[in-house]
């Protein structure tokens, strides 16, 4: 796994935390106006696009830090590779630890972080495609 998360994507590699805390995932409700699957505002998990020269440990460690204010993240297992909300994206999901609960440090871009019950996802969640990857995963 050291390989992934030293690597530096392309700008079209984006990344995703499935941080789990007591058999929960945490997920935060985006403001978004509009969202590829839901159409607007819609839950989705720690992450984004990686900047710069960032490596994928990097981009992500930061998203989690910027969104959530969580500083423990433990990356376990690189889960796999999934289509993006825009054409050409790929998001690189990873299975994380937390023993941190998150703080609203984004409240123009969340309204809140939750955990969840990963066999009780929320209805309208960001990707698909990750949901999927949640279910057979977790």
């Amino acid at each position: 796994m050291n390989d992934i998360l030293r690597s530096v994507p392309n700008t079209d590699t984006c990344t995703s935390a499935l941080i789990i805390k007591d058999g929960k995932i945490l997920l935060g409700f985006r403001n978004y106006s509009t969202n590829v699957w839901t159409g607007g505002p819609t839950w989705t998990s720690p992450g984004g696009r990686c900047a710069g020269n960032e490596t994928l440990e990097t981009g992500l460690t930061r998203e989690i830090l910027e969104e959530t204010g969580i500083t423990d993240v433990l990356i376990k297992e690189h889960l796999g590779t999934v289509d993006g909300a825009k054409e050409g994206d790929k998001v690189e999901v990873f299975l994380c630890t937390s023993d941190q609960e998150p703080q609203l440090t984004e409240p123009d871009k969340f309204s809140e972080w939750k955990w969840f019950d990963t066999k009780q996802l929320p209805e309208k969640f960001i990707n698909e495609n990750i949901r999927s990857l949640i279910q057979e995963r977790l």
